[in-house]
């Protein structure tokens, strides 16, 4: 049998390899390098957060020598198992969790116990995995406690009520606010209470103070259901719960035979209207108050809302939103994913004057994230985003996407970057696939010009031009801003003979970016060795980009 890494995490930490020598890790520093490898999403730390978090911010060339040196001591201990145990690259250090086996629980003493390291990176990572349990369950494979704070807006949908027509009528009033609560749980933008909750709520009142303090929302969703003159009609008002005002209302009306017909499209306009409210409403909220007076939930979703927004002023802006959203919920990891998010785009559209700094900080907050929620789909897509782009690592980012899909097989935005990978990697009709799968999983994402562009790249690499230029042009009347929605379209146009509109599009792109240019482009780009990108090279130059 294989020898086996022990690693017992409360208590005095203790780290050891159980086999035929029994090898003890003594030095502080080499088990606290395990410990932080160990809690590490996928086992997987980059060398400067080692550095930094083991020796300290200050001393760049020392730290980086110090955990060379540590590594070296650490071959020297474990012999052969070291290579079977870690694996190191010029920028991550990788622990193999198939040859770890946790020992102890939580309980059986404080976690990393007189480690004695007197670094302020390792005291406060000691201290916050300390002070949140769900993460520190998480690696014992037990079920962690919901994340603290409340970052997320908190919506439901009440049970329609019937005002005329059969008595079955309340089923179906009652089906459709249990169907918009399942359509609403698959943002990632939204908390969404259980329609139990809320069925239970309206069989006594019917009053907005009471759903409010009772389901303690922010918004909800209510109306009626009647028959008439042979058509089944739903009359929705979406309420804004802290001040009882009505935000829009919707109606939905069909005879009964093609009510279901009706009702399938009708649902599907209702949650993309309820993410779109929602988005607008906390981006004029926030506009005109300071950040101390703003509610948790409007931070983020105002700070998401801006960073997706069409001028660079409002996405320099949503830093200060998402960064407040960090220091108000700091043990909520979806919080700490959009800052990551921030940053990625940042680099990605080569916005920042600090590249390597804001990678860095991107790739730190995803660490972070997955620190205090190793579960969270979400945190694991932005991980591999980040991986996938800066600079490209795609397998590494596969496998995130994979992880992801698995603790949550209905996460879109998995799905979404599933088929932008499965494209960069020149599988088309995967990326396709995904991409249908990612716009099914996700009806009410605000920012749907990015599921259409990334959708267009994937019917770009099944060969499917038109499609490919439809879902371009879709994307790109919502932002015209995104230059790979351009490049999408530039290169849809030139494999459809459609040249003069290729160049037209061209010189948008270099109106909207003058900076753009081709050999950045193959430096950059994760696609530019595939097949797509050679396309995309070729349609480019025809288009007269330099």
């Amino acid at each position: 049998m294989a020898d086996k890494l022990n690693i017992s995490l409360f208590g005095p930490c203790d780290v050891r390899v159980e086999g035929t020598d029994g090898i003890e890790i003594k030095g502080a520093k080499h088990r606290a390098l395990f410990a932080l490898l160990a809690t590490a999403p996928l086992g997987r730390r980059t060398r400067s957060y080692l550095e930094r978090t083991l020796w300290g911010p200050y001393c760049y060339d020392d730290g980086r020598q110090n955990l060379r040196r540590a590594l070296s001591d650490l071959r020297n201990i474990l012999g052969a198992n070291f290579d079977r145990f870690i694996k190191c690259t010029n920028s991550d250090i990788e622990l193999d969790l198939s040859s770890v086996h946790f020992s102890g629980a939580p309980g059986n003493g404080a976690f990393m116990e007189g480690i004695g390291i007197d670094v302020a990176g390792f005291k406060n990572w000691v201290a916050a995995m300390r002070a949140n349990e769900s993460q520190i369950a998480a690696l014992y494979r037990t079920s962690p406690r919901s994340a603290l704070g409340r970052p997320l807006p908190r919506v439901t949908a009440m049970p329609f009520q019937r005002v005329l027509g059969d008595g079955n009528l309340w089923v179906l009033g009652d089906w459709l606010a249990e169907e918009i609560c399942r359509s609403l749980s698959r943002s990632n933008l939204l908390s969404v209470i259980s329609h139990l909750s809320s069925r239970a709520l309206a069989t006594s009142t019917t009053s907005t103070l009471d759903v409010r303090q009772k389901l303690d929302v922010d918004y909800f969703v209510t109306g009626s259901i009647r028959e008439m003159g042979g058509r089944i009609v739903v009359d929705m008002d979406f309420v804004d719960a802290r001040d009882g005002n009505i935000l829009w209302t919707r109606q939905i009306a069909g005879p009964p035979a093609n009510f279901w017909d009706a009702m399938t499209s009708g649902l599907d306009d209702v949650v993309r209207a309820i993410g779109r409210s929602i988005a607008d409403e906390a981006i004029t909220y926030i506009n005109d108050r300071p950040l101390p007076e703003l509610e948790d939930h409007h931070l983020l979703i105002g700070g998401v809302s801006l960073m997706h927004s069409l001028t660079f002023r409002d996405f320099a802006r949503s830093r200060a939103f998402l960064e407040e959203a960090v220091s108000r919920t700091p043990m909520a990891a979806e919080t700490h994913a959009w800052l990551a998010r921030w940053y990625v785009l940042c680099v990605f559209n080569g916005w920042t004057t600090d590249r390597a700094g804001d990678t860095q900080k991107a790739l730190d907050a995803t660490a972070r994230a997955l620190d205090i929620n190793p579960d969270s789909s979400f945190s694991l897509v932005i991980d591999g985003i980040a991986l996938n782009n800066l600079p490209p690592q795609m397998g590494v980012a596969s496998q995130r996407y994979d992880s992801a899909i698995e603790i949550n097989p209905s996460e879109s935005l998995s799905w979404l970057l599933r088929a932008a990978l499965l494209a960069f990697q020149d599988e088309g009709a995967g990326a396709v696939t995904a991409a249908q799968k990612a716009r099914g999983f996700s009806p009410i994402d605000p920012f749907r010009y990015y599921y259409d562009s990334l959708s267009s790249t994937a019917f770009l690499a099944a060969e499917d031009y038109d499609r490919a230029l439809e879902l371009a042009n879709e994307s790109l009347a919502y932002n015209d801003r995104h230059l790979s929605t351009l490049r999408a379209k530039i290169t849809a146009l030139h494999f459809l003979g459609r040249g003069e509109e290729a160049r037209a599009t061209a010189v948008e792109l270099m109106r909207r970016s003058p900076g753009f240019n081709l050999d950045a482009y193959k430096a950059a780009h994760p696609v530019a060795k595939a097949d797509l990108g050679r396309k995309v090279i070729a349609a480019l130059i025809a288009a007269g980009i330099p």
